[in-house]
């Protein structure tokens, strides 16, 4: 299979698959909002780029893991608050407008496509910008906790550090001394509202995702490495009904055995061209 394309070419490509399946089942992943500027977890090869993010079993167990962990989003979290959609998020909110998108499934958290106007999406990992108590299930937008935080520890709230993925920050020092909001309500662990790594996709989202799936032509995986199994697991199932699968990224998935159409080129060009492509053909 040929996977290195032009922009021109591998947009025109994907503008025919979509008019061949106009009913898409969409995943996608921290490619999409790389060029918003939050940074992703892997590189081209699927490696990890810099150290795991945390466990949901070790942010639970440790109150060091929360110090740290809430220490550098005050600092990092800026990043995915004040992001705008890109090109990519917008051009996908123009497939969904037109009626070529009958689901989107994101595994980011950032609600980028949201607000680039896309409806039908489901947020498979979660929201960060919610936080939930893990004791009483209170709920609280994440700068309100943001904001008591900084209160409670200006000499961390005025730190500077590089910005890293999901609101997270390139800062190491000591933590001992940064205290945490807790639930208001009960003092119990506050947690952003987000699947961690070792924990589980709420079943009723992931059943939502399948009905979607069972109803679709085909799916479409963008900026999406699949390596986490959340996400490559309904690429299984599609390739198991025989449904054709498709990968717009700038690396190799975790899926590339099962594609029947790959391309590795620039998420935001391809796509807008796919759609310039496609309003064309409708104009003709």
């Amino acid at each position: 299979m040929e996977i290195a394309k032009s922009v021109t070419q591998a947009g025109e490509e994907l503008a025919a698959f979509i008019q061949q399946h106009p009913k898409l089942w969409v995943i996608t992943g921290a490619g999409v909002s790389t060029d918003s500027g939050i940074p992703d977890y892997r590189d081209a090869d699927g490696q990890w780029k810099r150290p795991p993010p945390v466990q949901h079993g070790d942010f639970m167990s440790s109150h060091h893991v929360r110090q740290r962990y809430w220490a550098r989003a005050l600092i990092g979290f800026s990043a995915m608050r004040e992001a705008q959609a890109s090109g990519a998020h917008r051009a996908l909110a123009t497939l969904e407008s037109q009626g070529y998108i009958h689901q989107l499934v994101t595994q980011n958290v950032d609600r980028l496509h949201q607000r680039a106007g896309s409806r039908r999406v489901i947020d498979l990992h979660g929201r960060a910008d919610m936080v939930k108590c893990m004791v009483c299930d209170y709920q609280m937008m994440r700068h309100a906790m943001h904001e008591e935080m900084a209160r409670m520890n200006p000499s961390f709230a005025g730190l500077q550090a590089g910005h890293a993925p999901d609101g997270d920050a390139d800062l190491e020092t000591d933590f001992s001394s940064f205290r945490i909001f807790d639930c208001p309500r009960c003092s119990g662990i506050l947690k952003p509202d987000v699947v961690f790594y070792g924990d589980v996709v709420p079943a009723e989202r992931r059943l939502e995702a399948q009905v979607a799936l069972a109803e679709a032509d085909a799916v479409l995986a963008v900026g999406t490495s699949l390596m986490v199994f959340s996400g490559y697991r309904f690429c299984r199932a599609a390739h198991e009904r025989g449904m054709p699968l498709a990968s717009l990224s700038l690396g190799v998935t975790r899926a590339d055995a099962l594609l029947t159409h790959q391309w590795r080129a620039g998420l935001t060009p391809v796509l807008e061209q796919a759609v310039r492509c496609l309003k064309g053909a409708e104009r003709s």
